[in-house]
């Protein structure tokens, strides 16, 4: 492949990358609401509070196939896609029945919704030729074919509070 073809064809990757980057839109996460308050009074009795977030994944834009000196093919053959998303929060309040005395009736967790940035697996590979040898008339020689699998990546910091007392 000539060099103004590849420069062509980054190009053109680089374009549609960048049109798929700017249409994308931060992280979201959507509450969910567990409404337990009919069973309350169905039961005569007082149930735990619960409700969520559920986090809606966002896909990214990829790091387009790089050029590299003496290969055939382009770094990164395969990108890694990058998505955006995050962990599932919760806060559930629980009544307890006294059981450590007169001050501790409830009990509370809260698990908030964390961001979670991931790289989806990628593939680089090389062809079994090299680049046309100007010695060898502007041949190829031949040589071991390359693959390498790019890893993912998963990156979060969640967190939760736990705690007990009164009427939380």
């Amino acid at each position: 492949m000539k060099p103004i073809t590849r420069g062509t064809l980054a190009a053109v990757v680089t374009g549609i990358a960048a049109a798929v980057g700017a249409t994308a839109t931060p992280a979201a996460a959507v509450p969910v609401p567990v409404p337990l308050g009919g069973a309350e009074t169905a039961l005569g009795m007082e149930l735990p509070e619960v409700a969520g977030e559920l986090p809606v994944p966002v896909p990214g834009a990829p790091d387009g196939p790089r050029y590299v000196a003496g290969r055939l093919l382009p770094d990164r053959t395969l990108p890694q896609l990058p998505v955006d998303g995050g962990l599932p929060g919760a806060d559930v309040r629980q009544p307890l029945p006294r059981v450590l005395g007169d001050q501790f009736d409830h009990a509370a967790l809260d698990a908030p919704a964390t961001e979670v940035r991931t790289l989806a697996p990628g593939l680089s590979l090389d062809a079994p030729l090299s680049a046309p040898d100007p010695d060898g008339f502007g041949l190829p020689t031949t040589r071991l074919p390359e693959a390498a699998v790019l890893t993912p990546l998963v990156q979060t910091v969640p967190t939760a509070d736990l705690g007990v007392g009164p009427g939380l």
